[in-house]
Order: C-alpha cells, then sequence, then structure tokens
C-alpha cells in the first residue's frame, strides 16, 4: 500500500484524537504554538508530528502513527519532513521527551542528555514543565543547514 502524502495542518480534533490514542499528551495543544503535519487515508488522519519552534532550537511533539500504519516507514517519514521544515527555518536542533519512542529515535540520529541540559526556554513549555512524567527520556538532535 502506497503511504499517504504528508500535508499541513491536519485537524486539531483528529490530531487530538490519534495522539491520545497512542497515549501522547494532548492537553496543551491548543496553546502551543505547535505546527503539526499529518497524513491521511482517505478522510482519517493515521500519521501526525508537531514542532514549537524556539529559535534556534525546536521541541519535536507528538509523532504519532495509527497501529495499522506502524512498521511501513510511516513515522520515519513525518519524522524526516518535521526534520526538513526545520532545517529549512535555521533550527539548529530539535529536543524531544518520550517515554515509549527511544528506540526509534535513536535510530534516526536523536541521543540522549539530562533532561536539566536541555536549553532553558524548553524548560518553560508545557511539555518539559509538567505534561511529560520525570521519568521521560530527553532526546536531541543537532541538524546541520543541508536538506537530507
Amino acid at each position: 500500500m502506497k503511504r499517504p502524502p504528508i500535508q499541513p495542518g491536519p485537524d486539531a480534533t483528529a490530531v487530538r484524537a490519534l495522539l491520545a490514542a497512542a497515549g501522547l499528551p494532548t492537553a496543551d495543544l491548543t496553546a502551543a504554538p505547535a505546527e503539526f503535519w499529518g497524513c491521511h487515508e482517505e478522510t482519517h488522519l493515521i500519521g501526525a508530528i508537531g514542532l514549537e519552534g524556539y529559535g534556534a532550537v525546536a521541541l519535536l511533539r507528538s509523532l504519532a502513527v495509527a497501529p495499522t500504519w506502524q512498521g511501513r516507514g510511516l513515522g520515519a517519514a513525518l519524522l524526516a519532513h518535521a526534520e526538513r521544515v526545520a532545517r529549512q527555518r535555521g533550527i539548529a536542533a530539535l529536543y524531544l521527551l518520550t517515554a515509549t519512542a527511544e528506540g526509534f529515535f535513536a535510530r534516526h540520529g536523536y541521543v540522549g542528555l539530562p533532561r536539566e541540559a536541555a536549553p532553558p526556554i524548553l524548560h518553560q513549555t508545557a511539555e518539559f514543565a509538567a505534561l511529560c512524567p520525570a521519568s521521560a527520556v530527553c532526546l536531541m538532535k543537532a541538524l546541520d543547514s543541508s536538506p537530507a
């Protein structure tokens, strides 16, 4: 089955439903300055990812793929898309918190670091301050300026 194209601005209600089904936080989605992209199968959102930009760094938000589409490269495609957009915007590094997907992100070049080592501006986000448990792993990836 061919992978659907990645499109900007998926429906916010559909994004919240997909993230909630994946066990990801949704409480701050209306307040956070995140931009989302998604893939649809017919009218159903099957994958989404978001970025919250803060100058030269960004918080990678909420990569989720519907269970029936997992293992087909959709998550990797969404991640590559977000990284490409970040590079185009001059973002030097991406950060994220995860309780379940450390291995996935490590395979894509993300490295662990102590949560307190993330840039101070990220500590002010709801994701760092309240939504993700202290047990969540902090990962980062430095981006080069060339589109990968």
